[in-house]
């Protein structure tokens, strides 16, 4: 039961590359078997980069002795694969978006449940550092109650715009946008959205606003976009007594595209400098924040630990079934120009 849990990765884009391949192999909980790709190229960057075997199919990463795959490839192919490895019986990580809609989300769950073979949903940003401080904030009462919660990912890069694998913007920033919105504040009643494509009706849509009011009372805006030449805070979370506000995004996806990884920061890995430290304002009363450590790191470890049976998983994977939800509804308002109701 001490044993490392033998994991193998499914694509070698961009995030199999940079955000699990560096994640998988700093977990000393996990053996990092090799990566599952058919393309040459990959492949090749597999071999030269990783010293590790490429496989060509999950069956082949089986008989290499896995017990568990990671799945980063692009969005329309997770729930196919994700199915296929479960009834393969490999403990399964998917990266989000984890499905296009919640039918498919809430059938490959169930899939796992009858075939008693773990599910997670690689939510990666629930331990972004600026996160962990709100949450902080929120639970320390520094913020009063929360009542409003403004969150953005949005950057100019109108030129390629959003990238194919993603599935668009609602679905790729959404996903974690949506997945954020709901661990704060939990379920939500009603949904509005808007979003624009970038070639018309059959485009990726690049710029999304989603409006959530939460069983609760909160409400949540969430934009994402690839064209916003002047990009609004990353949080701004409003409570009855005070306001966090932070810039910029957590720094983990730079370190990590920068060649680092927690194995080689050590306890310098996810520590924001004080100049990226948010605020709490009350008027014209502004304190610093500091930051708690961002902590991607320890996603892995935990998910091998629910492999092994002790611990629960790190992400719900009901909790991705909820968020996908939440994009079906945003995606039929933003068509009909209408809030949509959830029960």
């Amino acid at each position: 039961m001490d044993a490392p849990v033998r994991i193998g990765l499914a694509g070698y884009g961009f995030g199999g590359r940079y955000f699990h391949a560096p994640l998988l192999a700093s977990a000393p909980a996990c053996e990092f078997l090799g990566v599952v790709t058919t393309s040459p190229e990959r492949r090749d960057q597999v071999s030269r980069e990783l010293s590790r075997p490429a496989y060509a199919s999950l069956e082949e990463l089986v008989r290499a002795g896995a017990e568990a795959v990671a799945i980063s490839t692009p969005a329309a192919t997770h729930i196919p694969l994700a199915q296929q490895a479960l009834k393969l019986g490999l403990a399964v990580v998917c990266d989000k978006p984890f499905a296009l809609d919640a039918a498919s989300a809430r059938e490959t769950v169930q899939l796992a449940e009858r075939l008693g073979v773990p599910l997670t949903v690689y939510q990666n940003r629930r331990w972004d550092s600026d996160f962990l401080t709100l949450q902080r904030l929120v639970s320390e009462g520094a913020l009063g109650t929360l009542t409003r919660f403004e969150s953005r990912f949005e950057r100019f890069q109108p030129e390629p715009g959003p990238p194919a694998a993603g599935g668009g913007t609602l679905l790729d920033f959404g996903s974690h946008l949506v997945d954020q919105a709901l661990v704060l504040s939990g379920p939500v009643e009603r949904v509005y959205a808007e979003l624009r494509r970038r070639d018309g009706a059959d485009g990726l849509d690049d710029d999304v606003f989603v409006a959530l009011t939460h069983r609760d009372g909160a409400q949540s805006h969430l934009s994402g976009s690839w064209r916003q030449g002047a990009p609004g805070p990353r949080f701004r979370a409003t409570g009855t007594t005070g306001t966090y506000l932070v810039d910029g995004v957590d720094g983990q996806e730079d370190l990590l595209i920068a060649g680092a990884s927690p194995a080689s920061e050590g306890d310098r890995w996810g520590i924001e400098p004080e100049y990226r430290w948010g605020q709490v304002l009350r008027g014209d009363h502004a304190e610093p924040a500091p930051s708690a450590r961002g902590r991607w790191d320890l996603f892995y470890p935990a998910f091998a630990a629910a492999v092994r049976g002790t611990r629960t998983l790190p992400v719900d994977p009901w909790d991705a079934v909820a968020t996908a939800t939440v994009l079906d509804a945003a995606r039929a308002s933003a068509t009909t120009g209408e809030v949509v109701r959830l029960p």
